[in-house]
């Protein structure tokens, strides 16, 4: 046993070889510098660990199998063990050099500098274009992955970036950004992955980046409108001309020629005195007065099609506040849950449509029961002129119901109440299931009999003078518009 004994003390420390190399990158890491092993670095280190503890007991195993053998076999295979060990010692020390000297590349200073250039609002849905430049203010070349701290409900494309910037050097990336949801949004740190130069160590790093993106919801539907308006062919989304009970006729003033007047309204004596088209301008209607009330509590929660209630009711009231405001119209609007949320006092002109937008983009439906008493009035206090109040909400009880028909009636003396219930296709697709099995006929029935309660809330509004409209939420915005229209057109207000 002497000579395995002493192979043995020789191949003491040699396992602790291995053992350094595995302890390594713990030891960075919880020194705080963020550094850790790539694939690459397992791939030299692990055979070399292996082997290692397979040359350590090695000796100790020949001894076992033959304690008392003298044999040549023996010797020789000490021998051989013994040989290899002394070439396993140097391929761990220059293991070691190699992956400890790739470790220098990689340490010390970054001196990286990240900015991010962006516009502050965004729509929904739509493409967002964001600059990162990087500036590299070291002198040595810095191989890394970059990807920005993207918050809740944002794609990225690309989502990461790989580049290699030399020193003092200067790097523009730009990627762009989908919003998934409405909102605020809050955009904090920049994140890099700094790789070494054999790409045995990983570095990562984070630079302080704040920025605020305001996500609105998307306006495509109103350029729609314009562009079917201007060509006369607002039918194709359902709005429908409405003959005016009179016309105006009083002259108010010339102006210069547009695009969109009609060539009967030339006046061409003015024309050729001032040597440009002119046209005659007529006062139009008494501006009318609309507030929204919209109900963000728990029964605008629903979804469809991957949208809430509130979501479908806010896409229709953009879009009939942006035709209001066109016939020269104010509009006001309150989003209220179990307190008033946000108010937007009434006003006219082409900056009322930004307060609008403003007031709902961060608006989200909650699980609260809505406060209607609060609600009303509020709205009571803040308006007191003649208006059309557009309440947009959902009913399910007898208690709601009461609570709304109750206040829309008392609302009809002085204002033009307009109760717009959302309807939920689930209902209807049950009480129009022709199936005979009697679970469905149940269901049908109990379909049904929502329905009809339904209808009789809408009949108590109507009979004590407000208007309603009961539509599907992805349907609501023509009959929402229709409505408007009539009204304008019948003088209601």
């Amino acid at each position: 046993m002497p000579r395995f004994d002493a192979i043995g003390s020789y191949l003491f420390w040699v396992p602790w070889l291995g053992l350094i190399l595995i302890i390594s990158p713990i030891v960075l890491v919880a020194m705080g510098w963020k550094i850790f092993p790539t694939k690459r670095w397992l791939l030299l280190m692990l055979p070399l660990t292996l082997l290692s503890v397979v040359m350590v007991s090695a000796p100790a195993f020949l001894g076992a199998m033959y304690p008392d053998s003298q044999s040549e076999w023996i010797t020789g295979a000490t021998q051989s063990v013994r040989g290899f060990v002394d070439f396993l010692v140097l391929l761990d020390l220059a293991a070691i050099a190699l992956v400890f000297a790739d470790f220098l590349t990689i340490v010390g200073r970054t001196n990286l500098k990240v900015e991010r250039h962006m516009l502050r609002s965004a729509s929904l849905g739509g493409s967002h274009e964001i600059t990162l430049s990087i500036e590299n203010r070291s002198e040595r070349e810095h191989v890394l992955e970059l990807r920005d701290d993207l918050p809740e409900g944002m794609v990225a494309d690309p989502d990461v970036h790989t580049l290699s910037l030399a020193g003092r050097k200067r790097a523009e990336l730009k990627y762009q950004l989908r919003p998934q949801r409405r909102g605020i949004f809050k955009f904090e740190k920049v994140y890099f992955q700094l790789h070494s130069r054999l790409g045995f160590w990983d570095r990562f790093v984070q630079r302080n980046c704040a920025g605020e993106l305001l996500v609105y919801p998307n306006m495509q539907q109103l350029s729609e409108y314009a562009l079917l308006a201007k060509t006369n062919r607002l039918s194709l989304i359902g709005v429908r001309r409405t003959r005016k009970a009179g016309q105006d006729s009083n002259f108010e003033r010339l102006r210069d020629y547009s695009t969109d007047d009609n060539y009967k309204h030339i006046d061409w004596r003015a024309t050729a005195r001032r040597s440009r088209l002119t046209v005659k301008q007529f006062q139009q209607d008494q501006s009318q007065r609309i507030v929204f009330l919209l109900d963000s509590g728990r029964l605008m929660t629903n979804e469809y099609q991957g949208l809430s209630l509130l979501d479908y009711a806010m896409n229709s009231i953009l879009m009939l506040s942006y035709v209001a405001l066109h016939q020269g119209d104010s509009v006001g609007l309150m989003c209220f849950s179990d307190h008033v949320e946000r108010y937007v006092p009434l006003k006219g002109g082409p900056n009322q449509m930004n307060r609008i937008l403003h007031g709902l983009f961060d608006r989200f439906p909650n699980m609260k029961q809505s406060n209607y008493d609060e609600a009303f009035l509020y709205f009571s206090r803040h308006c007191r002129r003649r208006t059309m109040v557009v309440l947009i909400t959902n009913v399910i009880d007898d208690v709601t119901a009461s609570q709304v028909t109750g206040y829309l009636s008392t609302l009809s003396k002085r204002h033009l109440p307009v109760l717009v219930l959302l309807r939920d296709r689930r209902v209807f697709e049950a009480a129009d299931n022709p199936a005979l099995d009697e679970s469905t006929l149940y269901r049908s029935a109990a379909a049904a009999q929502l329905l009809l309660w339904r209808s009789e809330v809408l009949r108590r509004v109507s009979d004590c003078g407000g208007l309603v409209i009961d539509a599907f939420p992805d349907q609501l915005t023509a009959p929402l518009v229709n409505q408007y229209l009539e009204v304008k057109a019948k003088h209601l207000l």
